[in-house]
């Protein structure tokens, strides 16, 4: 019986894919009300079931089975659904703020931000830094929207959505895609500095300076016998790897490596996983650690330490670390170069030896590797915090880029206070202001506090 979709015990099975196919009619559910139903399927699909499904106690499967064919769909095999309130766009109050708004990792507007992004990326990539931003926090605003945006109207009165991205939004919605994002997507130059800048330690400048001398991929670098810098070399030989997400899972099992090293060098010590981990991604393109000691001082001269545990045990494939250069001014901070921190900080290539999801894109392990020998190469940062900044360093470092940088923003042009990964200087009463948790950085800034898991903008 095809176009039939089975549910039973809601809260323990898998999500299927299927759910969302145009193809499916009818919908089965075992000892499970309407609206739990349907509270279910909005979370895994953001849709609500179509007038041309029929959302069903399993007393009509049993029937059909007994008839080897589909009955008529009569009132009581209907499960009943609590008709929704309608959402009022006029009522919501969508703040300007990414900061001041919960962004959930899951939302409903994938179809458009996913376009929205691709704009933004293709800025950056002509080093258009305000019209990239700009980009991403339309995308960001869609995100937070509690429904599936359907017609132009319901984006009356919200903020950040210039004429551009509207443009965009109202053509997908209207054709189901946009011509413009596909055109540029499929361009030569996008898919060249795409591929380009993922090569682990390469930037747009570099990039587009090799696109222009016709340079397309890694490999055309290789063929020319381009000049590379240590860490670009490390970017080319493992960019394979380095372009495979990171799970959730691998993580960990980087995250249990890094816990033995940092106990053996100094004992007491708290690593924290940071980035999109924190927030509840199940992937990601590296992995970050926060590594403190609530003894302040003892974090000092850690990192050579740890590296050093490391390369003993051929853990590491490349490996660049950066002195603490941060220094606290009495008057007011000294206003960094660019947004980058000024932690004691490793930037490395994990080799991450063999493990079930440490495989090939089929999932297969090379048939000439064992376990013990397969390894994968896994971009990692390890950051050292003095343990006075660490609540400012776990916030900073959590992320996402547009939350942190629109907390900053925040700061500044609404509170008159300067914030980093390392403090809070209140430029009114010029005074530092200490905190110990992200809650408290959060109260002194007069906002909500938004938990990890809805800061995704």
């Amino acid at each position: 019986m095809s176009g039939v979709s089975h549910a039973q015990h809601l809260n323990e099975i898998e999500v299927q894919m299927y759910w969302v196919s145009s193809s499916v009619t009818h919908l089965v559910s075992e000892n499970n009300s309407g609206d739990e139903v349907q509270t279910w399927l909005d979370h895994q699909t953001a849709r609500d079931v179509s007038s041309s499904e029929h959302l069903l106690d399993i007393t009509w499967f049993t029937e059909s089975m007994e008839a080897r064919q589909p009955v008529p769909v009569e009132e009581r095999h209907r499960l009943k659904v609590a008709p929704k309130q309608n959402v009022n766009v006029n009522t919501i109050q969508m703040k300007s703020y990414a900061c001041q708004r919960r962004t959930p990792l899951k939302h409903h507007n994938s179809h458009l931000t996913e376009a929205l992004e691709v704009l933004s990326e293709n800025a950056a990539y002509g080093e258009n830094e305000g019209r990239s931003v700009a980009f991403r926090r339309a995308a960001s605003v869609l995100k937070a929207l509690p429904y599936r945006v359907q017609t132009m109207d319901e984006l009356k009165c919200l903020p950040c959505l210039g004429d551009h991205s509207q443009r965009v939004i109202k053509e997908i919605l209207e054709d189901g895609t946009s011509r413009e994002v596909e055109s540029m997507r499929q361009s030569e130059q996008f898919q060249a500095m795409k591929a380009l800048t993922g090569i682990f330690g390469v930037g747009v400048r570099t990039a587009d300076r090799w696109f222009r001398e016709g340079l397309r991929s890694p490999s055309d670098l290789i063929r020319t016998g381009q000049q590379l810098n240590r860490e670009q070399q490390a970017g080319v030989l493992y960019y394979d790897e380095l372009n495979k997400p990171v799970t959730k899972h691998e993580a960990d099992l980087i995250g249990d490596i890094v816990k033995e090293a940092v106990s053996a060098v100094l004992p007491g010590a708290e690593i924290q996983l940071m980035g999109g981990f924190r927030r509840g991604k199940e992937l990601g393109h590296d992995v970050d650690f926060l590594i403190t000691h609530p003894e302040e001082g003892k974090e000092e001269e850690l990192m050579p330490k740890i590296i050093s545990w490391l390369e003993e045990r051929d853990l590491l494939l490349y490996q660049k670390t950066t002195r603490n250069s941060y220094l606290e001014k009495k008057d007011a901070p000294g206003r960094p170069p660019n947004n980058m921190d000024r932690f004691e900080r490793c930037f490395s290539i994990f080799k991450l030896q063999g493990h079930a999801e440490t495989t090939g894109s089929d999932g297969v392990r090379p048939s000439n590797q064992s376990e013990a020998s397969y390894w994968r190469a896994v971009r990692v940062d390890l950051v050292v915090s003095p343990y006075s900044q660490f609540a400012f360093a776990t916030l900073g470092w959590t992320g996402s880029k547009l939350f942190e940088r629109d907390l900053r923003r925040w700061a500044g042009q609404e509170k008159h206070m300067s914030l980093s990964s390392h403090a809070l200087y209140d430029s009114v009463q010029r005074c530092y202001v200490r905190a110990q948790s992200e809650e408290e950085i959060f109260e002194y800034l007069g906002l909500e506090f938004i938990p990890p898991c809805e800061r995704n903008a």
